[in-house]
């Protein structure tokens, strides 16, 4: 089961503040930017769906890959037109090929192996095109040395649930790892009983020379380095960056 099926259900409630057509809208850009002609795309990691729906708006032809089989139930549920697979970003295999492949919200610190890294590029270019194109974000190691993750709570409510989040991270440095555990306690409207879920998150955080390496290895070339949802390359204190390459 993936950590993410146990809160699926209140995902879109502890992330309705994200900005998912301002997202969707500077990747857009950046595809337009290194390869105008794509159009058919394939999201590893998409979640709910709410990306992928936002590329077909722009006029991509989006499928969705995400090892959550709740997270799928409601973006078949909600963006019926669009393809959705169940399967591990490290080993699924869909027989088909893409002009664009998009990883977002952090999908590839989640790798936090060489292995499981290398089998992440893998996937991405095996699903490529010649010439297709790589866009994914990270954590930026820079900004997280420089401002190192703290204990986080967030509350939020709406119609169907309250939900109290509190996030205690614990740095590994040898490793290159956050470990994030989370405590979220649910308490559904009307309902008596509190739902409580404990889990952990292993984060990786990267850096250029070394993304750049394992991409270069697996039939990649970097075309760009970004701030996340910025114009310019990463800065010293910037959590998130994204890299843009070219399948060779």
């Amino acid at each position: 089961m993936s950590a993410f099926d146990h809160y699926s259900a209140y995902y879109n409630l502890l992330y309705r503040d994200k900005d998912y057509r301002a997202e969707a809208d500077y990747v857009g850009g950046l595809i337009r930017e290194f390869h105008p002609k794509g159009k058919s795309l394939l999201e590893l990691g998409c979640g709910t769906g709410k990306h992928a729906e936002l590329f077909r708006g722009q006029g991509y032809q989006p499928e969705g890959v995400d090892m959550s089989a709740t997270m799928l139930d409601q973006a078949r549920k909600a963006y019926p037109a669009i393809a959705f697979h169940l399967g591990d970003a490290r080993k699924v295999r869909l027989n088909k090929r893409f002009d664009i492949v998009t990883s977002l919200f952090h999908v590839a610190s989640y790798q936090t192996s060489n292995e499981d890294l290398a089998a992440y590029m893998a996937t991405a270019r095996e699903h490529l095109n010649q010439g297709g194109l790589f866009v994914f974000d990270f954590w930026y190691g820079p900004g997280v040395l420089s401002d190192p993750p703290a204990v986080r709570v967030k509350r939020l409510e709406d119609e169907n649930a309250s939900v109290l989040r509190i996030a205690e991270p614990t740095i590994f440095p040898n490793r290159n790892v956050v470990n994030v555990h989370y405590d979220v306690q649910v308490r559904r409207q009307g309902a008596k009983d509190m739902d409580v879920i404990s889990e952990d998150h292993a984060m990786r955080y990267f850096f250029a020379p070394e993304l750049d390496f394992v991409l270069s290895a697996s039939g990649f070339k970097l075309k760009a380095l970004r701030d996340w949802m910025k114009a310019d390359a990463p800065a010293a204190q910037s959590w998130t960056a994204v890299m843009v390459a070219e399948a060779v």
